[in-house]
């Protein structure tokens, strides 16, 4: 089994990303789109063909070394390889999948819109990035190609860079994250510095450097091994937009809705979680208390997002705050994990990472479908649309049953076992996550019922092109039949298949949780009325805290603007300008004078240079003459 074809699917967006980027417009709208579309295109035909040689063959890790870069000591050395096993080859399909069809449905999205070839040079880029990410065969490697996609993402996001909120959502996604890289790559050291290798075969290994060694004393109740796998878990929660870097993702959706369901569906918000799974046996064997901590933060963030969510009016930000929620969900499902047959919640979180991807990626691009027609992202603006946009509102609804977890649709199957992991192994947590799957189920249907229903549509809106609904209704196809993939025969945490039992009694409770969520929406928003309003008002204070996102963007303007800037910053930039500045301009200045003063030294009359010659010698004589009768 030859798996080297491999590295084509990194060179075709590559090259993609160059050819369009070099020859911005020069090629007019078609060609641009289609050489990025064939790119991506071939990538997703490599990607299934690897995955069926992978998975029908013995399923080992195999690592293709493409060079060394840097050679620090004769073992700590930094190659350039491929990794392909079990969750990057699954990663492969689903990335070249989402981007495929996001590709396809850009053209339609795109078509009128300025910049048409920037925009697909900077998706062939994201996806060359994130490709890179999930084969990289070493920590550094994988640490470039992050930075990568943050670079990438940050292009995207602010590709309106004439509109100030644009600018201003890809650059907050850009120093949040970065804040988080910083903490990444210390993690990276100090775990490379005790290892002695980057290598994530070695250290994964059982009897590696990083599982098998003692890894000595502890700070503040922790290993060294804990702490550095905590602060690579700090960058992971940046990318995947954890709680406290939550902040970033809902103004992302500043950036083209294409590129929400790109980077918010099955990529760059994954990212996080796959380092945790990437790293996984590390953090199960060798630091479960640090695990402990993935699955908390996880927990805690779902929650967050799902009330969050309930109370935005733009329809995007509804699905950014469903994103968090969803990870969390994934990140818990890791936490709560044990190894080897125990390995249930690690399959639970890479099983929803693959149903995720095909339903949230539907419900972003039914959304940009939507605001397509009706040029607006506000709910407000909207309503009664099922029968103006048949093909948006069918494919939006399997992708809102998806999510919610209804069967026989994706999420249900994914979600399930998640919750029965949670079960088996933290109560408080299954008790979080069985509450969130109400919130998610009524917050869902709540923008299902204002959108499509709620009021009898006036406006002139009409379906979104072929272009456009063909990829959603080959993501329906993905959000209702994914689910029945045996995922846990071909992904576990040692690579045993997991005998998983239906667990009756815990499916018919979330799904019961699930319809009364979708009851109590349907109540409220299937026809205008004033209980919500009502029911604001009852909660109050409570619901004027939600609506201000617990003032959480506001405690970081004031940390970043009141204290930071005021008393750090400011006093710095003052002691820069007057003070460094100050006197290397005195400096300057003081040249300029000197020489000001004796330029006419050099006045090009020979008569006064023979004087000065003349005045010179003599002065020079007499100090010879004084300095030998003085002696």
């Amino acid at each position: 089994m030859d798996l080297s074809i491999a590295i084509w699917i990194l060179i075709l967006p590559f090259v993609a990303f160059v050819f369009t980027g070099i020859l911005n417009g020069k090629l007019g709208k078609k060609i641009s789109g289609l050489i990025s579309i064939l790119s991506i295109g071939g990538a997703t035909l490599l990607s299934y063909y690897i995955a069926f040689q992978f998975f029908s063959g013995s399923r080992e890790a195999v690592q293709i070394e493409l060079g060394t870069w840097i050679k620090f000591t004769d073992s700590l050395v930094v190659n350039f390889g491929l990794l392909l096993d079990p969750i990057s080859v699954m990663m492969l399909v689903v990335i070249t999948t989402v981007s495929l069809m996001v590709h396809i449905y850009s053209t339609g999205y795109m078509r009128d819109e300025g910049g048409y070839a920037r925009y697909f040079s900077f998706l062939s880029l994201f996806s060359f990035s994130m490709l890179g990410l999930v084969l990289s065969t070493n920590l550094i490697q994988l640490y470039i190609f992050w930075e990568l996609v943050g670079a990438s993402s940050f292009l995207l996001i602010g590709f309106y860079y004439r509109k100030p909120s644009a600018i201003a959502a890809a650059k907050k996604a850009f120093i949040v994250t970065r804040f988080a890289d910083f903490g990444f790559l210390v993690g990276i050291l100090l775990f490379s510095f005790h290892t002695g290798t980057f290598n994530i075969l070695e250290v994964n290994a059982s009897s590696g450097p990083a599982i098998s060694q003692d890894w000595g004393g502890s700070f503040l109740g922790f290993s060294v091994l804990s702490w550095s796998l905590i602060l690579m878990f700090i960058g992971g929660a940046g990318k995947s937009a954890m709680f406290p870097f939550h902040v970033w993702l809902p103004d992302a959706m500043e950036g083209p809705t294409p590129v929400s369901a790109l980077i918010h569906a099955a990529t760059m918000v994954v990212a996080g979680v796959y380092l945790v799974a990437r790293l996984f046996p590390v953090f199960a064997l060798g630091a479960p208390d640090a695990l402990e901590i993935v699955a908390y933060v996880g927990g805690f963030t779902s929650l967050l997002a799902a009330i969050l969510a309930i109370v935005q009016t733009d329809i995007k930000k509804v699905l950014a705050y469903s994103t968090i929620s969803q990870i969390g969900y994934m990140m818990l499902a890791l936490g709560v994990s044990g190894y080897g047959e125990a390995g249930l919640g690690f399959t639970a979180s890479m099983f929803h990472l693959f149903t995720h991807a095909f339903f949230k990626a539907l419900l972003f691009l039914g959304a940009g479908s939507i605001i397509h027609a009706v040029h607006s992202n506000e709910m407000n603006d909207m309503g009664g649309l099922r029968k103006k946009m048949p093909a948006t509102h069918i494919t939006f609804l399997i992708a809102t049953l998806a999510i919610s977890g209804i069967p026989p649709f994706s999420g249900f199957f994914s979600k399930d076992e998640i919750l029965v992991a949670a079960y088996q192994s933290n109560v408080l947590l299954f008790g979080i996550e069985y509450l969130v799957a109400g919130l998610t189920a009524f917050y869902m249907f709540r923008l299902y019922f204002k959108v499509f229903w709620n009021k009898t549509s006036t406006s002139e809106v009409h379906e979104s092109p072929a272009s456009m609904t063909i990829p959603m209704w080959l993501l329906a196809i993905g959000a209702v039949f994914a689910g029945f993939v045996p995922f846990t025969d071909w992904i576990t945490t040692d690579g045993v298949p997991l005998e998983t039992h239906f667990h009756w009694n815990i499916a018919i409770a979330s799904v019961g949780i699930a319809l009364a969520g979708i009851g109590f929406a349907y109540r409220l928003y299937k026809s205008e009325n004033s209980r919500s309003r009502n029911i604001a008002n009852v909660f109050g204070s409570f619901y004027q805290l939600v609506i201000h996102k617990f003032y959480i963007d506001e405690f970081y303007l004031f940390v970043t603007k009141g204290i930071i800037f005021r008393f750090v910053s400011a006093p710095i930039a003052w002691f820069d300008k007057h003070i460094v500045d100050g006197f290397l301009d005195l400096t300057g200045n003081s040249i300029v004078a000197a020489s000001v003063k004796t330029k006419n030294i050099q006045s090009g009359e020979i008569h006064q240079y023979a004087y000065f010659i003349l005045m010179g010698v003599l002065i020079t004589t007499m100090l010879i003459l004084y300095i030998s009768h003085g002696i």
